[in-house]
Order: C-alpha cells, then structure tokens, then sequence
C-alpha cells in the first residue's frame, strides 16, 4: 500500500457557533522564492556544537571576502545554507582558536580543520506549490526547504542567547528552544526555573508561520554545594549539621545528589573540570581515610596540609566522585535537571492563565525580533510580530444518559463537566462477594464507618451491594503482599460461597511501589479487580470522593455508567463499528534502551461504545510501531464477535504517540496489520478502516478573544475545534479542545486523519471525537483526548506494574520482553476494564 499521499481535507465543517480566537503563531508575510544552497561542513577534530559555532564566527571573521555577501546560516553541526551561493563548490579552510579547558576536564585541540562542500541546491518555488495543495510533502525540497527556514530563524537566538550553565546538556533536548538568563524563579530545595522559548517553522495553507511558545525548565542552582545540602535538608546554616547527618537525611541526601555533577574550586580558577557525583561517604571529612605516600591521614588534614585550606565544615561528609576519590562538600558547584518532585513544584510556577501567557509569547516575539534580522533580510524573508487570528467553532455538546429511574435521566453538560446528583448509572454491576484490606494499622472502626459510606452511595448511583458487611483484615505493607491478596481472597470467596469480584485496598500513603505490587499480584495473579483509597480518605469519608470511587467499581464489575445519546453517534449505532486506542510507552529518556516498550490497545464492546476491552504487549525499547498489532487486533475482534455476536464492519483506529516525522514509518505497517488480522480470521473479512493520529505533545496554544467565548479560567470553551489558517495546508488535520482546564492555559488534541475508508466528512469525524471524550468512565468531565486512548494511555501506564524484578520500575530486557519477566493479565479481567 503507498501511504505516503496522506488524506485530504474533504472541506471545512459548519457545525457549531464560530468564533476568532488568536494563537501562538505568527506569520511568514514573505517567503523567499528564490534558490537556497546547501552547504555541508566537516569541523576536524569532532567538538560539540557550541564550539563548532566559535569556530565557524572565527572562521567568518578571518575569511570576510569569502563569506561577508551571502551571510550564511550554520545549524552548529554539518549544515550551512545561503541564498546566495559562495564562490567555489569544495573549500578547506584551517584556523587557529584559543579555547579553555572543557567541561570534561581536557584541553581540546586549537588547530581546525575545516571542510566545506556544496551538495544540494533547494528550488523554494516546489516549497511555494506546496503551501498551495499543488505538490504533495513528500516532493523533494519541501522537508529540506523547511529545515534550511528553521536553521536561518534560529541562527541568531543561538548567538546571542546561551543555554543555562552546560549548554550542550540543554541544546542536545531543546534544539529548538532558547533561554532567556534574566527570566528565572526560585524552587523550594535550592532549584530555579528558567524561562524558554520555543519557535518552529509550520507549513499551514498557502503560508509558512512561526509557532513560538514559552514554557520553562527547572535546574539548580548554580551555588556552593554546602549551600546545596542546606537547601535540600531544610537548614538555616551549615553550623546546624554541626553534630553530624542522620542515616535517613544522609540517605535522602545521597539520592537527591547522585549522578549530578560538581565543578571543584580547591585547584583555583583554572580548573574547570566537572565531575559525578556517585555517593556520598559514611563519615565525615574529619573520620574519612586516605593513605598518602604509605602515611595514612583524613580528609580535613589533607586539605589542610596540601592546599593550606583549613576546612570550615570537616564534620560534614565527602562526595565519592570516582573509585578511591572524596571531596569535600564545600565550595562546588553543580547543576543538573531536577527530580520529579522539584519537576511538579516548577509546574505550578510555568503554567499561567491564558492572558499571561500570550503576553509571555509576545515578549519572546520581541525577544526574537525577527524585524531587525540581518540574515532573514539577506534571504529575501520577513516574518510578522503579531499573533494570528483563527476562525474556530463551538460543537455543541452531546446529550447523555443515565438509568432511566433517574431524576436527571438525559441531560447535556454545561461547560464541559456535570455530577452524579440525581443520576444512577446506565447498568448497575452486582457486588456480592468482595473484601477489604487494611495496609496499616488503622482503627476498625474508621474502615467499617467508610466502607458504610461506600455501600451506601453504591446503591445511590444504582449499584446491588447484596453483601454490605465484606470481610476486613490488616496487612503489612511491607510484608507479603501476595500472601495478604491471597487470603482476603479466600476469606471472600469462603463467605459468599461464590468467586471474589473486588478486594478494596486502603493504602497508608500515595508511594508507588506497594500499589504497583497490589495491582501486579491482583491482575496477573489471582485475577480479581481491586480498588485502592487512600487512608486520609477512609477518616473523611466524603460522599464526593466515595461517589467517583464507585464509578471506577461500577466498570471495573462490568457495569456501564453513562452513555451517549443513540442518535449523536450515528457511525457507532447504523452498524456495528469497533472503536480502537492504541499507545506505547517507552523508556524514559537517557535510560536503559535495552528495556522494553510497552503497547496497548483498547476497543470498544458495545453500539454505546461504552464497554472496552484491552490487548496488551511488550517490545522491543524505543521501537515506534506496535510489533504484533496483528495479534492484538485478532483478539479483540474475536472479543467484539464474543460480546456482540456479529463482526465489526466499520474500525475506527486511534493511535497516539506518534510524531510527524513517523507518520510514514507507522503508517504503512499498522494499516497493513489491521487488514491482516481481519484477514486472518476470515478471508474475505474487509471491514472499513479509519486511521487517525491523536498529538497531544505539540506546542500551539489558542486564547479567546471574547468573553464569552471562554470559560471562567479564560480558556477555550470545551468544543472549540480549529481546522484552518494553522493548519496543515490541505491535509485533513484539526485541533480540538474538548475539555476544561482550571490550572494555566489548556492543550488542544490534534487530530490527523492518515487514511480513512469511512469517508467522513469535517463535521462528522470533528463532532463523534468530541462526543467520545465525554464517555470517559471514571470521571465526570469531558477529557482532553478521546476516551480510548485516554484508556490505552492508562493500560500501558499498569502493564509497568506487571514486571517483577528488585524495583518495580526496573523493566530489563534484551530481546523486548519475556514471560518469565512479564505477567499477563488473567483472562477474566481481560474483557472489562481492570485499569480503570
């Protein structure tokens, strides 16, 4: 199959009211339509990029006949481009440059050697075609067009704008972004948040536009070490550690500073060398043993003796840098990103309201300022200082329903969210055999007063509770775990006479490791749904709480608890219609990258597309497409069959996870496997396939112009969908914010349709997305994506628990997975939603 001509956009919707609202994207007002060159540049020996920029100035300053007319634009690495070509095809220049010691501590070279070569010229005119729908992306010079316009608006920003600190840390993850060193706010815990700012080149209809963004990156500071370790303790002084630190600080210390790295000031300011931290030592400099020369001595003396620098705090420990290496703590220096729970304290800090973010885009326009660049002049380019204005509509929210012995049966949710007052769930699951247990010593009568409040509103929302007195037993949260499962499993079972349904957990704290155990045991051992509340919530016992707790037992029993109005989605109820969620997580950046990713799919059970099923594999790490996706499908096809008694003539399939960039990659090979395992179950088995992207990781941001047309947070009212101007010139792509934000600006979902054998049109495709983020079962409010990626998403997130092994996060595989390493989940969770 030729997946490369993606779908076109089969016209612009009408439903909904229109509205304007501005987004973070400013206009290319004129695009050069004459050739650019592309130059290729060898820099011998390799150095990093920041250094390569040095010396490609100097070599910009020593050879100014050379290259003063066309003032190239360089990418720090191999490229340079012009508009005007230099005047031979192949050149070797050397040049001599005075460099300081580098981070790693070792003089680099000062002689380069500096080759530079033509290879390609880039016929703007095809990249003007395409803006008009006349040539398609894969035409050659659209992609290397766009990338020489990315290099030549970032050519400046990367003069004159140093990252923070190690700029080659930062520029290897950020390449389009820069920071701004007057713009930081402090952290708790001796951190600091920096501001930056993001701009790329977007093709969009008939035009090239910027897209800036802002957001910030947390770092520590960069302060004395000694100061550090006062921070991270929560002291006022150093003289408060006088009488030493305690195992538990040393610990909590040792794992906030390892792996960061310090740059040591004993040598003088010559020295600039860094080095990693690797732990800290059990005892103070004074205690801390060196053998020097055959003599043996400490830490302090050494000190003392070799650099005549009396130690000021000799009572406090080393850092351990290297094997038979310690410092002291005292004046160093490090810097590194910070950990997650600094991470979640900067995101109260960067996530303004709307209005403050705009002006926060606007300052980094004039920041920019792309009016007085000298090299986009050269190339024939000006680029706007305003926002663009967009023509977006509000779709008018879906009716839902509820059980008709409801007082509040059907109804349609204002702004976005609603609540259970008044309503009962759509099918009420039966709860007759279950069990509770205590991780922690808590009183009895606390847990039998919350399980009262958590029966009771069980059968408010519409829930049969036939045995409301379950059994109750403590564990050890750090015992057995299988072992407590075990029992308050047959204790159930022995009770009711019949199969436990649910064992409810109460969990003494919000730490993973021993809920990431109940959930590994539960679903991939016993095979028995479980519900873990927090202990604080068992002495509150508020009916809120205890409510969105029972729409999470409702589904995970097989219940449903609402469902959408038969006749808003009509592709799901004329024919019987599966639709799919699919996703991968994979190892976190810079980790092990022989760990596995982790694929989920889920699909729809039911006309009401309310009932999911989920598939779940493991992979090789980092791989983009879903390996067996052949399987996955098979099976739950053969599900829906199960369920449903008749086959799915219509698959609507939505994958997330996927950038641009891979959309060609992917493409190809899932649709061929969806085909495949329809295939394979019967040979003329051809149900029509819609196969669209969900993005949610992308950096455009839309506010309100009006008032009224935004919600009290000064967000975009849920249903704003955009679908021109920012968009992508004729493919069938729109943004849709579906959901509510309460906290700083919220993010739209963007949908991409690559191939569709549904034929929808805007409205339709535009309107069911939308419709579906109401059906999100545990919740009630609209979400952000649609229902069964947001399923996926959670699938993939407790497949993570499934892995034993010393931690519960280490996931180690050479080939991508084993069953020795792995738990599947047990059959009888497999077809109700276990992961909720």
């Amino acid at each position: 199959m030729n997946m490369i001509d993606f779908v076109k956009r089969p016209g612009l919707g009408r439903k909904g009211r229109v509205i304007n609202v501005r987004a973070n994207y400013i206009e290319i007002s004129y695009l050069p339509y004459t050739n650019i060159y592309h130059y290729d540049v060898i820099i011998t020996p390799e150095v990093p990029p920041s250094l390569n920029r040095r010396i490609y100035c100097e070599l910009e300053s020593l050879q100014a006949d050379v290259f003063e007319r066309s003032k190239p634009v360089f990418d720090g690495r191999r490229n340079i481009f012009t508009a005007i070509p230099l005047p031979f095809e192949a050149a070797t220049f050397d040049i001599t440059l005075s460099i300081d010691i580098t981070p790693l501590g070792e003089r680099p070279p000062c002689s380069f050697n500096i080759k530079v070569r033509k290879v390609a010229v880039i016929n703007m005119e095809i990249l003007h075609r395409f803006l008009e729908g006349k040539c398609s992306s894969s035409s050659m010079n659209i992609l290397p067009g766009i990338m020489a316009l990315n290099v030549l608006i970032h050519y400046k920003p990367s003069i004159m704008h140093v990252t923070h600190n190690d700029d080659e840390i930062i520029y290897a993850k950020y390449k389009r972004s820069f920071y701004t060193n007057q713009i930081s706010q402090p952290l708790y815990g001796g951190a600091e948040v920096w501001q930056r700012y993001y701009q790329s080149i977007k093709p969009t209809s008939k035009k090239l536009m910027v897209n800036i963004e802002v957001s910030g990156t947390a770092f520590y500071e960069n302060c004395s070490l000694i100061q550090m370790v006062v921070k991270l303790l929560v002291k006022r002084h150093p003289d408060d550690l006088r009488r030493g630190i305690p195992d538990r600080d040393r610990v909590k210390l040792e794992r906030a500073l390892k792996n960061i790295k310090i740059r040591v000031t004993h040598l003088g300011s010559a020295s600039k060398r860094l080095f990693k931290i690797v732990k800290l030592t059990n005892t103070p400099a004074s205690g801390t043993k060196l053998e020097i020369d055959g003599k043996c001595t400490d830490v302090a003396s050494y000190f003392q003796v070799t650099y005549k620098k009396p130690l000021l705090y000799p009572f406090l420990p080393c850092v351990i840098v290297r094997k038979d290496t310690s410092i002291p703590l005292e004046g160093q220096r490090h810097f590194r990103k910070l950990n997650e729970r600094q991470t979640a304290d900067m995101f109260k800090l960067i996530c303004p309201q709307p209005q403050v973010r705009a002006n926060k885009i606007l300052q980094g326009s004039e920041i920019l300022n792309h009016q007085d660049n000298e090299r986009l002049r050269r190339f024939g380019m000006h680029i706007s200082d305003e926002m663009a204005v967009v023509v977006a509509r509000i779709l008018p929210a879906p009716r839902l329903q509820y059980h008709p012995s409801s007082r509040d049966a059907s109804f349609v949710p204002k702004d976005g969210s609603w609540n259970m007052r008044d309503k009962k769930v759509a099918t009420g699951a039966t709860l007759g055999s279950w069990a509770v247990v205590s991780f922690g010593r808590y009183e009895l009568e606390a847990v039998q007063n919350f399980i009262r409040e958590l029966v009771n509103t069980c059968f408010d929302i519409g829930m049969n509770i036939p045995n409301k007195s379950p059994t109750i037993q403590q564990g050890n949260p750090m015992g057995n775990i299988e072992q407590i499962l075990r029992q308050a499993w047959v204790k159930a079972g022995n009770m009711s006479k019949s199969p436990p349904q649910l064992i409810v957990c109460v969990l003494p704290n919000t730490g993973v490791p021993l809920y990431a155990e109940i959930k590994r045991v539960s679903d991939t051992v016993i095979g028995v749904a479980t519900q873990c509340v927090q202990s604080k919530h068992v002495y509150q016992a508020k009916k809120q709480y205890c409510a969105n707790v029972c729409l999470k037992m409702n589904v995970k029993l097989g219940g449903m608890n609402s469902f959408i109005e038969p006749s808003l989605v009509p592709f799901i109820t004329k024919r019987p219609t599966m639709i799919m969620g699919a996703d991968i997580t994979h190892p976190a950046p810079g980790g092990d990258s022989s760990r596995p990713s982790i694929a989920a799919l889920c699909a729809s059970m039911d006309a009401k597309a309310s009932r999911y099923a989920t598939s779940i594999r493991i992979q090789g790490g980092m791989v983009l497409i879903i390996a067996d996706l052949i399987g996955m499908v098979k099976e739950l096809l053969k599900t829906f069959y199960q369920t449903c008694g008749r086959k799915p003539e219509c698959i609507l399939f939505y994958r997330d996870g996927i950038s641009d960039s891979q959309f060609e990659q992917v493409i190809d090979f899932e649709v061929s496997a969806i085909k495949a395992a329809c295939l394979a179950l019967e040979s003329n088995y051809k149900p029509t396939i819609t196969y669209i992207v969900v993005q949610k990781r992308h950096h455009t941001r839309f506010f309100p112009m009006n008032k009224e047309d935004s919600d009290r947070t000064g967000n975009c009212l849920p249903g704003t969908v955009v679908e021109s101007t920012i968009t992508h010139p004729f493919e069938f792509d729109f943004y849709l914010t579906s959901h509510s934000s309460s906290v700083g600006t919220s993010r739209s979902t963007h949908y991409h349709v690559l191939y569709d054998e549904n034929q929808f049109t805007s409205d339709s495709l535009q309107t069911l997305s939308y419709n579906l983020c109401y059906t999100f079962a545990r919740s009630t409010r609209a979400v952000s994506i649609v229902t069964p990626v947001y399923y996926a998403h959670l699938a993939c997130n407790r497949a993570r628990f499934h892995f034993r092994g010393e931690n519960w996060s280490d996931i180690d595989s050479e080939t991508g997975g084993s069953v020795s390493t792995y738990g599947m989940v047990k059959p009888e969770l497999q077809s109700v939603m276990y992961f909720i």
